[in-house]
Parts: C-alpha cells; structure tokens; sequence
C-alpha cells in the first residue's frame, strides 16, 4: 500500500484552471435553452401550415427576431462547449486534437453566422 497522493501521479499532465468555467458555461446555456427551445417549438407548431408570408411577418417581430436570434447563438455555442469535450476526451496527440478543436469551433461559428444571418435576412424583408 502506498501512501503517496494520487495527484502525485497527475504532475506533468497539463493544467486544469478551465475546467470548471467550461463546464460553468455548459451548463447556464443547458438552463438558458430549456425555456428558448419551448419558445422556439410552440412558435413553430403555433405556425404549422402558415405561408412563406405569415412566417415572415411573424419573424419580422422585432421581440421574435432577437428570441430566435438569441436562441441560434446559445445553441451553437452551447453545441461549440459539448464538442469540444468530446474532442478532448477521445481525439489523441496534440496536434490532432488542436487542429480539431480549431476546425470545430470555426464550423460552429461558420454555421452560427449563416442561420443568424438568414433569420435576419428573412425578418428584414432581404
């Protein structure tokens, strides 16, 4: 039996100052989309078998606008957060794990920015 501290075998191993803000992070945006997402879904059904033009003109709400947009954003980085834990718990070596890091948080914005940017499209009448 030994009695040195199983953090003696942990030296060396990287440092984990971000470790609780990250899951800080993943969990206010897990909270954050519970009632965004119910808004989002009822909108939705509330819109099923509405026109193209009805849509717009729902979405062209100013208070739609912003909840549909704010929902986007709390989505791809909430999505960004769960990512990248899975990355770096099963991508190995450095370098893969940073390039893959690299590509999936610019993915996540790419893809952010494009939804964001068509939901304005559409509520700005473009």
């Amino acid at each position: 039996m030994s009695l040195r501290s199983p953090l003696a075998r942990a030296r060396g191993h990287g440092s984990a100052k971000d470790g609780v803000g990250h899951w800080w992070h993943h969990r206010v945006t897990s909270v954050a989309l519970v009632p965004l997402l119910l808004w989002l879904a009822f909108s939705i059904a509330a819109l099923a078998g509405a026109s193209f033009e009805e849509a717009r003109a729902w979405l062209a709400s100013p208070v739609v606008a912003v909840f549909a947009i704010l929902t986007l954003a709390v989505t791809f980085y909430h999505f960004k957060l769960g990512l990248d834990v899975v990355i770096e718990d099963y991508v190995y070596g450095k370098g893969a794990k940073t390039a893959s890091l690299m590509i999936a948080g610019f993915i996540c914005t790419l893809l952010g920015a494009a939804t964001i940017f068509a939901v304005l499209k559409v509520s700005l009448g473009g």
